[in-house]
């Protein structure tokens, strides 16, 4: 990394932010691997795996724009310490259940509810929390820093998970309580910068004003939508069980890596990113990376080797990374602080719709037509997204800079 992306881990607040998403990550990222390992064990229905992503992606309808408010007018640091309490007592749950051999097909989808509540209130607040921690000046390093911890975790913790789930699933759940307990202790432990947050009482205008600002700002959403539409369709993260377990014929240690391949793209990108920000051409970067998203998409469908699937993978999580890198700190500087909550809610609206929604999508499909043509056509989608966004939003594709 460069001088000024190394300050940034020498900064405590970041650091302590840092690692307290390298926790929550991890934690979520084995519980991902084990409960989707957990529900095929149990029923062998890859319908099943998608009303997993759809039920844990519900709470952000219900909740966004209530999420946003609670961002803007409480302590983020403390907003964001009770989520990971709460994301803890469901993994505590699990330990119970395993442990007693009674987790059935109705608690998991319970508890991916309660899991989805809480992140569905936990990410705008740590979205609007990183600029109150660094100068605005280095923010987008900022954004390819954080993001490096949640890919690092991603790398490891699901081929952890997936090892150890082949010793039970309690051995999964019970260190994911702790990662998730680690993260309250950092972010309570937070010296953020003043927060000019919304005093006022929750109000349907207040609730709304997230969505009208976005709505003013054509190329902020011609951004997160273009997020929504190619990843929802390009999507195949809830169909890797059934990848990994009859198609790569591999067990619970492949599936694992399975899910580590994309964060090891997105890694490696993440860091390239930190010392050579993207400052120019950022329109056209941004869909030529969407686009790459798509081929890679159709690539791993068609693959039957595991070692090519694994870099197709990898390409594919690269490509995200700049995306999501140009995307969230474009919104993030273009938005005021009193209204990045709101803002941030309904941006995790879309991004939580491209992947625990694509994850539904995906399984609806791969039960319609078969789990590789539903792969195939999710990425020939997003190829006929990117298209058409470029010609929707004009300006947006034509964006030189960030800011």
């Amino acid at each position: 990394m460069s001088a000024e992306a190394t300050s940034l881990l020498r900064h405590r607040p970041f650091l302590a932010f840092w690692l307290a998403r390298v926790c929550t990550a991890s934690g979520f990222q084995m519980l991902t691997v084990a409960i989707g390992w957990h529900m095929y064990e149990l029923t062998h229905n890859v319908l099943d795996l998608g009303l997993v992503g759809l039920v844990e992606f519900l709470p952000r309808v219900l909740f966004m724009l209530h999420t946003g408010h609670v961002a803007d007018r409480y302590d983020r640091r403390k907003v964001a310490a009770l989520c990971q309490v709460a994301q803890g007592l469901v993994a505590l749950a699990l330990v119970l259940g395993a442990s007693t051999g009674s987790v059935t097909r109705e608690m998991i989808f319970v508890l991916a509810f309660l899991l989805g509540s809480a992140r569905s209130f936990e990410m705008p607040t740590t979205q609007a929390l990183l600029p109150n921690l660094v100068p605005s000046a280095l923010f987008p390093r900022a954004v390819a820093a954080s993001a490096s911890a949640m890919q690092a975790a991603t790398i490891a913790a699901p081929a952890l998970g997936g090892l150890l789930y082949a010793f039970g699933a309690f051995w999964v759940y019970a260190p994911t309580t702790l990662l998730y307990f680690m993260a309250c202790a950092l972010s309570l432990s937070l010296q953020v910068r003043r927060q000019n947050g919304n005093q006022g009482k929750a109000s349907l205008q207040s609730l709304m004003a997230g969505i009208h600002f976005i709505r003013s700002r054509p190329d902020i959403f011609g951004a997160i939508s273009l997020d929504l539409f190619a990843v929802l369709l390009g999507g195949a993260t809830a169909l890797l069980p059934v990848f990994a377990k009859d198609i790569l014929l591999t067990g619970p240690w492949g599936l694992g890596l399975l899910r580590s391949a994309p964060a090891l793209g997105a890694l490696l990108m993440s860091f390239w990113l930190a010392r050579f920000p993207i400052e120019r051409n950022v329109g056209r970067i941004m869909f030529l990376a969407v686009g790459i998203f798509g081929v890679a998409t159709i690539a791993f469908g068609l693959s039957t080797s595991f070692w090519l699937s694994l870099g197709v993978l990898v390409v594919l999580g690269a490509a995200d990374m700049i995306s999501m890198v140009i995307r969230g700190a474009f919104v993030q500087l273009e938005t005021p602080d009193e209204m990045r909550g709101r803002v941030s809610a309904v941006n995790g609206l879309f991004i939580g719709a491209s992947n625990q929604l694509g994850e539904f999508e995906s399984g609806l499909t791969a039960h319609w037509f078969g789990t590789v043509p539903a792969v195939v056509i999710g990425g020939v989608g997003t190829l006929v997204v990117t298209g058409a966004w470029m010609k929707l939003f004009p300006t947006l594709a034509q964006r030189d800079k960030l800011h």
